[in-house]
Order: structure tokens, then C-alpha cells, then sequence
């Protein structure tokens, strides 16, 4: 059998608790998985996993293999990369987990400058909005905002992303300007769901004290661009961060509400398994993701910024004009 690619599939299998979705990763079909798993245990005449309905989870034996697995197949992909004919080459499949807005936005321009750089790097993007443990979750890197929390991780602080509070220009002519944090209740407010639970917006003043507006919930989404097509819609006041609408705030499609206020924005962190050593892949990427991604956060507010003109008197008191 090949013991190196049964290794692989062992490793997904456990790392994703589940055979179903250890298969969609892989790009093969689950009996197949199940099959692989059988011969491997049948080769070392070891039970690795206990199987329910829905889950696996290891034996000792399994616990003890996977760990060793796994440094062997690093240690592959490290041999392979020693005799490439460009030893700094990356090489295997980078498994990268990302919130949904930074995903999209901007990571895709970077992702494609690593692989011009490292073209037999194949790179596996995975986004969702939810904390994402490399340890737990099989991925190489995850890129979290806010606090990164406590595990068997590293985390490296990699950026700033800022926030904006925003509205269409047409709203506000239709519903009003708000002059000051406490009349945004007396607008719709759209969010991505689980934000602003408490019904509070916290700014930053010019003293850079904190500022506690209440605010009215009118429509949540579990994702990121809902509420930014509901925004450019009319169908009220909202946050999003800076890169995911730094295109409509250029061209004037949405304005900057209560400009006098800074929304706080989330540290950028990269989170990577504390393995030893760490893989080379791993520690290459983090550092061209270190070195690439203050640069693009920075480009996305400067399309706004360099278009943008002073706010208007009167009607704009309370907005940042284009």
C-alpha cells in the first residue's frame, strides 16, 4: 500500500473528526476514505479510530500514530523541497482559513503573488467568520480577527483592519443626517449577525474617549455582503470594514456617517499549530502574509482617502461627503 498517501487521508480524517468531510477536502468519495482507514489498521494490525454515526475519534495507538504521521509528512515535503532544482520553492497543499470579508476581498491578490512565486504550492482557501483552530480544524494557517483566544497555536499579529459606519447617500437625503452618536436609534441599523448583540455601537471620540450609541437592529445577516448590498440599497445605517467597502466609498455610493466618530476595527493574527519545527511552508507564508497584507489593508483606504473630498456644511454635518 502507499503509506505516505494512507497517512495523508489517516491525518484529514482525524483532524476534521468526521470521514464525510475528511472526503470533500480530499476530493474523493467517503467509501473510499473508509476503505483507506480499514487497510491502514489492517497493515498495522492496530484499531486507530472508534467510529459513530457521525464522528471518529482516536484510540491511544491512533492519538500516537497521528502525531508521528504528521511529522513524517512534513518531513516529505521538506525532503522534496531540499533537492528542487529552486530550493526555496513551496511545495504540497497550504490549507488557509479566513473571515469571509477578508477572503474575499483581499486575500485573492495576495494568494496570487505566492503562487507566481511558488507554483507547485497548491493552496486550499476556507472562509468563514467563526474562530478556526489550526490545531483542531486541520488547516496550515488561520487568519482571525480580534483576540486570538488560547490553544495549541501560535499567534502573530499581522494587521489592523478598520471599520466604518456607513449609510447610501440617498437614505440620507431621504431620512436625515444623524448630527451625533446618540440619534443613531432613530435609524435602521444593518449588521452581520452576532455583532452589536447589546444594542450598543462603541466610538472613539477626537479625545479618543469611548462613546456608547444605542442603536435600533432592523435586518442581520450571517454574512458580510448582505449588509453591504442592503447599505447600498438605502435600507439604512451600518458597519463594515474598511476594504469590503472602500470601492463605494470612492465613487460616493455610500458616505461615511458621524465622520467626528472612529468605529474601533480588529487586529489581523495568523494563527499556526505550535508544532517544532515549524514547518517550512507554514513560516514562509506567515511572513509573506506579514510582509503583504498592511500594504493592501493600507492600498483599500487609500482608494477611499485619495478621492475623498472634505465633508459638506450643513446637510453633510453629520456625514463625510465625496
Amino acid at each position: 500500500m502507499d503509506l505516505l498517501a494512507a497517512m495523508r487521508i489517516y491525518v484529514r480524517v482525524v483532524e476534521r473528526g468526521n470521514m464525510s468531510r475528511a472526503a470533500r477536502d480530499l476530493g474523493i468519495g467517503q467509501p473510499a476514505v473508509s476503505e483507506r482507514i480499514d487497510r491502514l489498521e489492517q497493515h498495522l494490525g492496530v484499531l486507530l479510530l472508534r467510529r459513530s454515526t457521525r464522528a471518529v475519534s482516536c484510540t491511544d495507538e491512533g492519538n500516537l500514530f497521528y502525531e508521528r504521521s504528521k511529522q513524517v509528512l512534513e518531513a516529505a515535503e521538506e525532503a522534496c523541497a531540499a533537492v528542487s532544482p529552486d530550493d526555496r520553492a513551496l511545495r504540497g497543499t497550504l490549507r488557509i482559513a479566513a473571515p469571509q470579508s477578508l477572503g474575499e476581498v483581499v486575500l485573492p491578490r495576495i494568494l496570487l503573488h505566492i503562487r507566481e512565486l511558488h507554483p507547485a504550492l497548491d493552496i486550499d482557501l476556507i472562509l468563514n467568520d467563526q474562530l478556526v483552530d489550526p490545531v483542531t480544524e486541520g488547516v496550515d494557517i488561520s487568519l482571525r480577527l480580534g483576540q486570538p483566544g488560547e490553544g495549541g497555536f501560535i499567534a502573530r499579529r499581522l494587521a489592523h483592519v478598520r471599520r466604518v459606519l456607513v449609510a447610501a447617500p440617498a437614505y440620507l437625503d431621504q431620512s436625515g443626517v444623524p448630527g451625533n452618536a446618540d440619534e443613531l436609534i432613530e435609524h435602521p441599523f444593518i449588521r452581520v449577525r452576532n455583532l452589536f448583540g447589546d444594542g450598543l455601537l462603541r466610538l472613539i471620540d477626537t479625545e479618543q474617549a469611548v462613546v456608547q450609541a444605542p442603536i435600533k437592529v432592523a435586518m442581520s445577516a450571517s454574512h458580510w455582503r448582505p449588509v453591504y448590498e442592503l447599505l447600498m440599497a438605502g435600507a439604512g445605517i451600518g458597519v463594515l470594514q474598511e476594504p469590503a467597502c472602500a470601492e463605494a466609498l470612492a465613487c460616493g455610493r455610500l458616505v461615511r456617517v458621524l465622520p467626528q466618530y472612529t468605529v474601533p476595527g480588529f487586529d489581523l493574527h495568523a494563527l499556526f499549530a505550535a508544532a517544532r519545527p515549524i514547518p517550512a511552508k507554514t513560516r514562509a507564508i506567515v511572513t509573506m502574509l506579514e510582509r503583504d497584507l498592511p500594504a493592501a489593508l493600507d492600498r483599500s483606504g487609500a482608494t477611499y482617502a485619495t478621492t475623498a473630498t472634505t465633508a459638506m456644511s450643513g446637510k453633510a454635518k453629520g456625514v463625510e461627503a465625496l
